[in-house]
């Protein structure tokens, strides 16, 4: 199979390129930090087939799009790369909030652009979003976050339906907090946190098992589905009395 993932320098990234290693398996790696890649690739060239990584900013659409373009086909692309704000009330710059939603919405259509007419013609492919629980009830001090989140479910729900029948098969997963670089972040208790190892296992399991839709850890998930069913002032006292 032939994998993209994207992110994949760090992180979830990282572990998903791990576990995808294997002799049956062609990866292109894509991350901003080449340095890392080429470790990376080190640690793992023995254990794959091919390992082509591919530097670039995912941001610099034009420059991303003629990169994914001349990887030809795919079997599946894992849309990884994300960043994060951090946890704050303060209020965003706009030079903030739109290089996050750059990098957590824009950035993956500049890539499915291009995939998805080769997806299409192959009859046969996967497209995994990694979304967040975040994306389900939006705290205060993470609203550009979880609103880019909250895009990326609806954009992936979309992509689902319109191409279903052209053998596109895409997984949208929603972990909850898992040890990385961007809840490193965070000063916080962060509740049913889970190792990085720990959290790919469910990723990987989700993405084999082909999940539509794949929150996790369940009873975080439950608990937002929870609150979520509250009446809107019960839900309003709440979010105020976390912020204390």
């Amino acid at each position: 199979m032939k994998i993209l993932i994207t992110g994949a320098s760090s992180g979830l990234g990282a572990e998903l390129a791990r576990r995808y290693a294997s002799q049956e398996n062609e990866l292109f790696l894509l991350a901003r930090r080449e340095d890392r890649l080429q470790k990376l690739k080190y640690e793992l060239l023995s254990k794959t087939k091919q390992i082509t990584l591919i530097p670039a900013d995912v941001t610099q659409f034009q420059s991303l799009q003629e990169k994914i373009d001349a990887l030809g086909v795919l079997d599946m692309v894992i849309l990884n790369a994300g960043v994060s704000l951090g946890h704050s009330d303060d209020i965003a710059s706009i030079e903030a909030f739109k290089y996050l939603y750059d990098v957590n919405v824009l950035a993956n259509h500049a890539i499915l652009e291009i995939l998805l007419p080769k997806f299409c013609s192959q009859q046969s492919s996967k497209i995994v979003f990694i979304s967040s629980l975040s994306s389900l009830f939006t705290m205060p001090s993470a609203k550009v976050y979880a609103s880019s989140k909250r895009a990326l479910n609806a954009y992936a729900e979309g992509i689902r339906y319109k191409y279903a029948k052209k053998g596109v098969k895409v997984i949208t997963v929603l972990p909850g907090f898992i040890q990385s670089e961007l809840t490193d972040k965070n000063d916080f208790s962060m509740p049913f946190l889970l190792s990085t190892e720990a959290g790919v296992d469910r990723i990987y399991r989700a993405i084999e098992k082909e999940k539509r839709f794949y929150p996790f850890p369940l009873r975080f998930y439950l608990i937002i589905q929870f609150l979520n069913l509250l009446p809107q002032f019960l839900r309003d006292i709440i979010v105020h009395s976390k912020k204390k």
